[in-house]
This record gives structure tokens, sequence and C-alpha cells, in this order.
């Protein structure tokens, strides 16, 4: 008699495992610790075999007879269902393997050697929070350009433009890793481009008139502020024009001022590559200052509370505002007022470029840090007294 969901459900454990027959093979293993197992007996090549079904009530008693005559058009076939169900598990777990969350944690993995621990946080959450839940599970060969899409688009409906596309940027790594390591024969993220709203492009609030950068050395050079560090570090981002960051977090290890050399090593260098930055008479003046206020520190500029941290990044911030500067120019503008003239100047684009430490056109994997560096030194040492002269000049 086949069996019922009352008598299922009211099965008690014996001191022995006993089974409950169903019809077709099907039964219920009722265990002495109170498991109720769903079981298929069946014979394929000669041979009487078993084939789990699930466990109750996980499995009901219909699901367990779906599942039986799923297993019975398989041996009509001539197919071992327990066969068959080994190859599916193993092709689900070869597909979790090949998923875009799988692919894109192992591009973060490899790439993460190359990248700042905070950066590569930073990609690891953004793809946690906007692309996993929808892409993560997908075996990377099945993303299309409208899932891709869709991801970007719940983005952009929150009104973060800006998002969308660096989540768009990482996608297309991700993809374009899964090509070249055989997961996936195309990067679908760039049939995409064409439809996201156009980004905001940032401009850092910067003054390029020499008159008024005239105006904003003599400002600097009169500050009194609570630290010297403030207004040194100002100085030096105006004649060398390095990001706040990599002057913030020099250390005295990376100053040559015998060779008049500043060596800014790799992992501080938003390219992950190392930089040279020629050191004018008048930044190795001001380098040679703050060695005498040195201390004990390794830092160049220690913060306020600590001699063993960098200043803040907000200070150098904070001071221009104080000055009367703020929304007018900021720490990072001085990369583009220096970019600007030496432009105008008509200084050669490779060699501005190198100095910004920016990506030059034909450099590709080995990346030669010492680039232009006889051209750049002549065009610090003029830019050096460029500046010099705007901050002595008067307006009229």
């Amino acid at each position: 008699m086949p069996l019922n969901v009352l008598a299922v459900k009211s099965a008690k454990p014996k001191e022995r495992a006993y089974k409950l027959a169903d019809e077709r093979g099907l039964y219920l293993l009722v265990s002495p610790a109170g498991g109720k197992l769903w079981r298929f007996k069946y014979r394929f090549g000669g041979k009487e075999r078993l084939l789990a079904l699930g466990a109750y009530p996980e499995v009901s008693l219909v699901e367990a007879r779906d599942a039986r005559e799923d297993a019975r058009r398989l041996l009509s076939r001539s197919i071992d269902p327990s066969s068959a169900k080994r190859e599916a598990r193993h092709h689900a777990k070869h597909i979790a393997g090949d998923s875009f969350e799988a692919i894109a944690r192992e591009y973060l993995e490899k790439r993460g050697a190359l990248w700042s621990a905070k950066y590569t946080a930073s990609v690891l959450l953004r793809l946690e929070s906007d692309v996993f839940p929808t892409l993560g599970a997908r075996p990377v060969s099945e993303v299309t350009a409208p899932d891709v899409l869709e991801v970007l688009r719940k983005i952009e409906s929150r009104g973060a433009a800006e998002q969308a596309r660096r989540a768009h940027q990482h996608i297309g790594k991700v993809m374009r890793y899964a090509v070249v390591t055989s997961r996936a024969t195309r990067d679908v993220a760039a049939d995409v481009k064409g439809a996201l709203h156009p980004a905001a492009v940032r401009h850092y609030p910067a003054l390029t008139d020499p008159e008024a950068i005239g105006g904003l050395l003599r400002t600097i050079g009169a500050y009194e502020g609570k630290s010297i560090y403030v207004r040194n570090a100002l100085l030096l981002l105006a004649h060398t024009f390095v990001r706040p960051s990599e002057l913030r977090q020099a250390t005295w290890e990376e100053i040559d001022l015998e060779e008049r050399l500043w060596v800014i090593p790799a992992d501080r260098m938003k390219l992950r590559r190392p930089h040279l930055v020629p050191l004018t008479d008048r930044s190795a003046q001001i380098f040679t200052e703050l060695k005498a206020i040195r201390g004990k520190s390794e830092l160049v500029f220690p913060g306020y509370r600590s001699r063993d941290v960098p200043m803040d990044g907000a200070s150098l911030r904070i001071a221009l505002s104080g000055m009367g500067y703020g929304g007018i120019h900021v720490p990072h503008g001085f990369r583009a007022m220096a970019s600007t003239r030496l432009h105008e100047q008509g200084f050669a684009i490779d060699v501005i470029e190198a100095q910004l430490a920016h990506a030059l056109p034909g450099v590709r994997g080995i990346y030669n840090r010492a680039v232009h560096l006889k051209e750049r030194t002549e065009m610090l040492k003029w830019w050096s007294g460029y500046l010099d002269d705007l901050t002595t000049s008067q307006p009229d």
C-alpha cells in the first residue's frame, strides 16, 4: 500500500532502522535517531542500487515521488540516476567556481599585489554592495550586456552616476580577466558604455592666472598657522606638484638632498610604480629647513598628535580655506596649476605627464621610473624660478 502524509509524519524511531515502503522502489528509511530519509531502490546494469532523494520534512512525500519519477525517466533512457546526480553536482561545483563573484575575487586577489590594501578593499566593497547581489552567482560566461545594464541602472537610480561608472569599469576588468583565463569569450560590459548617463567631470578648484598664483604664494609664505609643516607642505606642493597624499606620507628615507632626488616608492603611488621627483634649489631648501626640526620622526610631515602618523589630509585644505581660498584653490589644485602654465610655456606634454606620474602612451608593463628625468629636472628648475618670480613680483 502506498504511503500517505499521515503515515510519514507519524513514523516513530525504533531500536533499529526500518523502512516504510511507498511504491515503484521508493521508501522512507527511519533511523534510530529519528531521521527520515527518502531512498529509491532500482536496478542498473544488472546490479541493485540506491539513490538518496533527501530528508523529510525538507522533501515532502509529493516531492520524493517527483524525484523518483525523474530517476525512472533517466533509467528509461539507459542513464544511471546516481551517476547523473554526481555529474550534476560536479557541474554545479564547476559553475560556482566560474561564477562572476568567484572570478572577481580571483581577479582582486591577483591585482591586490599591485594595489594598496585600502584601494583593494574599496573595490571589493563596491562589488559586494552593488554587483554581486545581481551577477555574483551567475556563471561569468552567461553574463549578458542587459545583465550588466540592469546592475548599473540600479546604481544610477539612486543618483550615483559616478559610482555606476566605476562599477562599470570594475565589471569590465573582471570580464576581460575571465576572457584571458578562458572562462568567457568576450567583455559584454563594453556593449553598455553608450547606455550610461554621463558622470559629472570632477575638476579640482585651481588658480592658473599668474598674478593670482603670485598672490597665493605670498599668502602661503606669510601663513602663521599652528604648524610650520602646513606652510612648507603647501610650498612643496607648488614646487613639485606631486599628489597631496604622496607628500604627506613622505619619509626621510626617500629624500636624498645630496643627489637632489626624492624617490617615492611604488606602494604610495596611484599607478603602483616608483616615482622620481628632482629637487630644485628651492624645494631642497624647504626640505633642509624641515630636516632641522625633524626630531626622531621618520616622517617628513608628522601629525599634530603623534609624530609616528602622517599629517591629516584635511590640514592643508583647511589651511587654504582659512587663507581665503576655500572653493578657489585646493591642495590637489597645484597639479592643475603647474600643468596649465607649463603647457602654455611650451614644455613637452610627455615631460609634464611624466612629472605628474600619469600613465604615458606607449609605456606598457615595465615602467622606466627615470623616464624623461633630465628633461623633468630642467623643467622643474624653470618652474621653481618662475614661482619665485611670481612671489616677489608685486601686482600693479
